[in-house]
């Protein structure tokens, strides 16, 4: 059997709001996050952090986290063998490689593989 996958760190933190554009601000305004006008969100090293239009689809829950881990595919297997449920799509990018589950609460979860260096 192959070592079990773990996560390796955070990758992102997503949330929604219903003013999305006034609370980038407020937080830049008030906690000096230099939110980025391209995506919306603020890199703290190699973890980013994004708000969201309260009407976004792309989570349906209020947050998401995005997790590191080292090898997609099998994080991704090892998910469904124990019965989780995993998107069948996988999204190849420049920044890496993404998967997406849910959690037993039904919060969307998004796996990372970052793009080698």
């Amino acid at each position: 059997m192959s070592e079990k996958q773990k996560i390796t760190g955070i990758g992102g933190v997503f949330f929604k709001a219903e003013d999305a554009d006034a609370l980038r601000r407020w937080y830049g305004d008030n906690l000096g996050i230099d939110v980025d006008p391209n995506y919306g969100g603020a890199q703290f090293g190699d973890t980013v952090w994004t708000i969201f239009k309260g009407t976004s689809t792309y989570f349906a829950k209020p947050f998401m986290i995005n997790y590191r881990v080292a090898d997609l595919d099998a994080m991704l297997a090892q998910l469904r063998a124990a019965g989780g449920e995993v998107g069948e799509k996988i999204e190849d990018t420049p920044y890496g490689r993404f998967g997406w589950a849910v959690d037993p609460e039904g919060n969307r979860i998004e796996l990372w593989e970052p793009a080698k260096s």
